[in-house]
């Protein structure tokens, strides 16, 4: 059983369902979430190195984004290689994974 598919398991055991504005409403607030702890610990980026990041808070909005990909029909293993195969066209054709060539696109 994959990531997303324990995860539609576990909402529909507990009673979960929600409607896929609630789950983007969910990811986006443990994505602040995540924000807040990485601004707090790097002294709001004045110390990057600094960065510290709770699992459980990652696992969060891992949770979150995987109930959205299920709740608007959207396999998440498909759309990952979809888009490893446009970051690595972008990065042939123009030197970075970025959609505005700034480098962006992950780590």
């Amino acid at each position: 059983m994959d990531a997303q598919d324990r995860v539609a398991a576990f909402v529909a055991e507990k009673d979960l369902e929600a409607p896929p504005a609630y789950r983007l409403l969910d990811l986006a607030s443990e994505l602040g979430e995540l924000g807040k702890e990485i601004n707090e610990s790097t002294d709001y980026g004045t110390d990057p190195d600094a960065v510290a990041v709770a699992e459980d808070e990652v696992g969060d909005a891992l949770f979150a984004l995987l109930a959205l990909a299920e709740a608007v029909d959207v396999e998440a293993d498909a759309a990952l290689e979809t888009a490893l195969a446009k970051y690595e066209d972008r990065i042939e054709r123009k030197g970075s994974a970025g959609s505005a060539g700034n480098g962006g696109g992950g780590r």
